[in-house]
């Protein structure tokens, strides 16, 4: 069995879309769902630790991908989530980690199966794509300036992570009560190395009606 486990975080709240974006249909299934199967279907993905608002669905989901392990109710915030997804892992039989928004539906296969490959080669390994848009900073609404762009990338996950890597820098986010706005951080913040892998441009996440119009297209394109 495959080393390589899968947490998938959909425990978000849904603020910004006006309800839980994640169980949202998208053409005709729940946005998780097509997330978790491209990760049920991959074949170097050996488990998956699915984390969800509540457990009261454990026996749905189960059942319907083998690669389920554990089914755990999230944290406060999406650190906490990704903490009890993590805390349910075995070192001894989970050599990488991937972690992954439920709310990324269209990641594609290519993309896990490059992340796992760096990640085994570096550590950590996350998955970018260029900005493409003029950056500006802008201080209680004025342009403080222009910002060179041509160092700048927007990053998507699965995030890539060998354990160790992952279990010390969650321990000391923990230890100092930090919280970052993702897992990559945290490893940098740790002073380990991050590899940053092309992303997808698909690969978007749903946060907005309008993201859920985009996949939609995107899926019949």
């Amino acid at each position: 069995m495959s080393r390589v486990a899968a947490i998938v975080v959909a425990a978000g709240a849904g603020k910004r879309f006006g309800q839980m974006k994640q169980f949202v249909y998208l053409k005709g299934k729940p946005v998780l769902e097509w997330t978790l199967e491209k990760f049920q279907a991959h074949e170097e993905v050996g488990s998956i630790v699915l984390v969800l608002p509540d457990e009261e669905d454990r026996k749905h989901y189960q059942m319907r991908y083998g690669k389920i392990i554990d089914v755990v109710r999230g944290g406060e915030k999406r650190q906490d989530s990704v903490w009890q997804g993590f805390r349910l892992l075995d070192q001894a039989t989970t050599e990488l980690v991937l972690v992954h928004d439920g709310a990324r539906p269209l990641v594609d296969g290519r993309l896990i199966s490059r992340i796992i490959a760096e990640t085994r080669a570096a550590g950590a390994a996350i998955p970018v794509v260029p900005f493409e848009d003029t950056a500006k900073e802008v201080r209680e609404g004025l342009v403080v300036r222009t910002v060179d762009r041509r160092g700048l990338f927007r990053v998507q996950t699965p995030q890539g992570f060998l354990y160790p890597v992952l279990q010390k820098a969650l321990d000391a986010a923990r230890r100092d009560r930090f919280y970052g706005t993702d897992e990559a951080m945290l490893v940098e913040r740790a002073g380990l190395p991050v590899r940053a892998v092309e992303g997808d441009p698909r690969n978007i996440k749903i946060t907005t009606p309008l993201d859920l119009k985009v996949a939609e297209a995107l899926l019949d394109a």
